[in-house]
Order: structure tokens, then C-alpha cells, then sequence
């Protein structure tokens, strides 16, 4: 804390004004009254798109503001932070990363100045230190001058059950899962509005990444299926307002993948093999099929080669 207060402070003494100054606000969607929304885009990171690839959002109390995960890169931070001041003045006194990948988390080094809780899952901060200077160390090779402030962010508040927060007559849980898309995931419900925050536990038209736990992660949405919800916010993709209805292309694609690893190791298959024969009728549903399906494979064997 002491380094990031002297490096405001130098900021300031040098008279350079910060990031949020030159800030180009996000677009956002008014989702569900106080709750806002910025769609990322369907594609993996690139300079061009600033690894804004991320639904990313936030919600407005009485009182505060609490932000859903705040990018990609400290520029797509300060340009979601640009885009909450066009909205409102109240401080913004949470930020939420709903779990370790990048896309998710390295906006936040645009908010230290607002002084907010950093909220992570109470496995946070354990995965970032195994591998948070990695993917800071991709994040500027593939962004390059784009990538600039960004840093790893280590959450202040940690959720290891369910809690809740009071943004000023507006409550919103937050929850943490066992492991499934990883081992850090958090799922948040405005109760107001029953609009649920699911970052990558759901994926919609993307297809969804396994870097947790394959079987954890239908464990979870079979507990996910039983909120009441008015829409449901995925990590990818539009927002879902038929619940849980939203959750059955997901589900049918993880089961196949347990199914077919399963068979592909009953069957002396390996690994390098595997994704080759695993859920392939599955290409035509999934945007970015070809980049992630042999890796979720290869996950999956890896998980289930022990059962």
C-alpha cells in the first residue's frame, strides 16, 4: 500500500494527470436499473483490442458503486472508471474480480486511487502469486504500449463463503465456488434487480474454458440452476434473460467432454489424441471452438485419467 500511495504521489508532483484524464468512457447499457454493462468483444487478446474481450459492468447504490471486473488492462480500467463518473459521482467502494485470468483483472490498477475494496475469491491471491507476473509478462507482449499500467492487483477482501454488501439500500451477494472454470470464481446477485453476475462460470456463444475442475464445474451449475434470476450476465457473450435455461448449452458441452474423455481413456486413447475423437459435433456451436477445445481436452484427461 505504502508503494502505490508514493506512486500517486509522484504522479501528481510531476503534474502528469492520470490515466482517467485522457480516458475514452466505455460504452455502456443500462442492463437492469443501476446496473451497467460493457460487452466485450468475442476474440482473444489483441493490441487492437486492448484485451477488452471481457463483459464487464457496474452497479450503483445509494451510496456507492461496486464495480464487476475492471478489464483487461489499466486502459480499459480507466476507460470503465470514465464511464462510471458519466453515470454517477458516488465513490466507487468495490471492485470485484470475479477470478484470476487477465481479462478480468488488470484493470483494476485504474481504481487504486479511488481507495476501494479489492474483492477476490479467498484462493485470489494464491493463484496470483503463482501466476500473475506470467501473464503480466504476456499481457505487454501482446498488447505492447497498450498493456501500459497494468499490474497485478492483490485483492484486500477476501470471500471464502457468501457475503454480502450494502451499496446504500441496494444489496448485492457475493459467492464463492469450488473449483470449476478455475479455482477462484465468484458469482455475485443484485437482489434488487436478481441479476446475476456469473463471470466465466458461464460462457454464452463463446466456448467455455476449462482451468479448474470440469466436474466441479457441473457440480456448480447444477447449484447455480437453482437461484431465481431475472438474466444472467456470463463472462462472454450477451446477457441471458432466460434463466436457467442459458446455463443447457454450457452444460451440454462440458458433460460431453467428460463423457468422451472418459470413453477415450476406457479406450486406451491418449492424451495427444484425445481431442481429436472428445465432443467434436461441437465445433458449429462455439465461437473460438479451434483455439480452446484441444486444451480442454487435455484438461479434462488430465483430471480424469485418475478417477
Amino acid at each position: 500500500m505504502r508503494w502505490r500511495d508514493a506512486s500517486i504521489g509522484a504522479v501528481l508532483c510531476l503534474g502528469v494527470p492520470p490515466l482517467a484524464m485522457a480516458a475514452t468512457p466505455l460504452t455502456t447499457t443500462q442492463i437492469a436499473p443501476g446496473i451497467y454493462l460493457h460487452a466485450g468483444v468475442q476474440a482473444e487478446a489483441t493490441a487492437a483490442n486492448e484485451d477488452a474481450i471481457a463483459n464487464v459492468g457496474f452497479i450503483v447504490g445509494d451510496a456507492s458503486v461496486l464495480v464487476v471486473d475492471p478489464g483487461g488492462s489499466a486502459r480499459e480500467g480507466e476507460d470503465l472508471r470514465a464511464a462510471i463518473r458519466q453515470v454517477t459521482d458516488r465513490p466507487i467502494r468495490y471492485v470485484v474480480m470475479t477470478h484470476v485470468h487477465p481479462d478480468h483483472i488488470f484493470g483494476a490498477a485504474a481504481f487504486k486511487e479511488d481507495g476501494p475494496e479489492f474483492i477476490g475469491h479467498a484462493k485470489l491471491p494464491g493463484s496470483l502469486a503463482q501466476r500473475g507476473a506470467f501473464y503480466l509478462r504476456n499481457l505487454r507482449r501482446e498488447l505492447g504500449e497498450a498493456a501500459d499500467g497494468s499490474e497485478v492487483i492483490v485483492p484486500t477482501h477476501l470471500v471464502a463463503t457468501t457475503e454480502a454488501f450494502d451499496l446504500g439500500e441496494r444489496i448485492v451477494t457475493i459467492r464463492a465456488h469450488g473449483p470449476a472454470h478455475t479455482d477462484t470464481d465468484l458469482s455475485l446477485l443484485d437482489e434488487r434487480t436478481r441479476t446475476l453476475f456469473l463471470g466465466d462460470l458461464l460462457f454464452v456463444e463463446r466456448i467455455p474454458v476449462i482451468d479448474g475442475s470440469v466436474v466441479g464445474w457441473l457440480h456448480e451449475l447444477d447449484s447455480l440452476a437453482d437461484f431465481t434470476a431475472a438474466r444472467a450476465v456470463p463472462g462472454h457473450g450477451p446477457v441471458a434473460v432466460d434463466w436457467p435455461a442459458a446455463l443447457v448449452p454450457e452444460r451440454r458441452y462440458l458433460q460431453k467432454v467428460v463423457d468422451g474423455t472418459r470413453l477415450a481413456i476406457r479406450q486406451g486413447i491418449d492424451i495427444g489424441e484425445a481431442p481429436r475423437h472428445v465432443a467434436i459435433d461441437e465445433q458449429r456451436d462455439w465461437l473460438l471452438f479451434e483455439a480452446y477445445h484441444a486444451r480442454n481436452v487435455t484438461a479434462a484427461f488430465k483430471e480424469l485419467e485418475w478417477e
